[in-house]
């Protein structure tokens, strides 16, 4: 049974350490545009049944409880927390944050479309508005040459004045895709998420209507990461670490003296 608990514990040590791989994780995106922080699942490991409860001790009674013991704790997985991050003003037009639920769709280099809460977009040196890495925003909005400002509404529609003309065009519409499920989204780096079987298929349509969020021009929606929560959460995966470690500590130490013993 001692050996069985030096087991026990290392699952709690390897639990543990995977908690605080996320956490630190959360904490070096705490500055990212849009991230959105992971918590850590966990679930217990099959248990041990040495007696089943109801089964009969005698001719004439049965286990009130019977014996059951567990063989430790895995992490199943990091639900995604999807509330939205604080929104800040910037001077910068193409700096772009949505107000409610929804992603921009993204053209990613394989040809498959990545979503994203990250609205710091740039114009490329044809003039479409990319990501910081230069992937395409989809569809493509193609700023001319020459535009004196942009205006971006909150439907996503994309304006532009021209020099030498007063009235404002229309040169494309930003679209905004939303999920039954944004939790089941994957994550595949720089910002971007890709649909699952588990998030459902991408809703795509105009901002603002049937649930999706609407789009602010000249904002960005900071990471949702609360430092304060991280670092208790941190402090309390600690504690939980050195605990499995005394458990293998105390463990061992009662192998030793049952092997002087006998």
């Amino acid at each position: 049974m001692s050996i069985a608990a030096l087991q026990v514990a290392r699952t709690g040590l390897d639990a543990q350490s995977e908690r605080m791989r996320v956490i630190a994780n959360n904490l070096a995106n705490v500055n990212t545009t849009g991230f959105q922080r992971d918590r850590a699942e966990f679930a217990t490991l099959a248990y041990q049944m040495m007696t089943a409860p109801g089964a009969r001790s005698s001719a004439e009674n049965q286990y009130a409880v019977g014996l059951n013991v567990g063989t430790g704790v895995r992490m199943t997985g990091t639900g995604r927390v999807t509330t939205a991050g604080t929104i800040q003003n910037s001077s910068n037009p193409l700096d772009l944050a949505i107000e409610g639920d929804g992603y921009f769709r993204i053209a990613r280099p394989d040809g498959t479309v990545g979503y994203t809460r990250a609205g710091n977009f740039h114009l490329s040196n044809e003039g479409k508005l990319v990501t910081g890495d230069g992937l395409p925003l989809q569809p493509e909005i193609q700023i001319p040459d020459g535009a004196q400002s942009v205006t971006i509404g909150s439907d996503g529609t994309v304006s532009v004045t021209l020099q030498g003309q007063s009235e404002a065009q229309q040169v494309g519409q930003i679209e905004i895709s939303r999920f039954i499920n944004p939790a089941g989204l994957q994550a595949v780096g720089n910002n971007l998420y890709i649909e699952t079987a588990s998030s459902g298929s991408a809703q795509t349509g105009a901002a603002g209507a049937e649930g999706r969020g609407a789009i602010r021009q000249g904002a960005l929606e900071g990471s949702n990461v609360n430092v304060v929560q991280e670092l208790v959460d941190m402090i309390e995966t600690q504690r939980a670490y050195e605990v499995n470690s005394k458990m293998i500590s105390a463990t061992d130490e009662m192998l030793r003296n049952a092997n002087q013993q006998l």
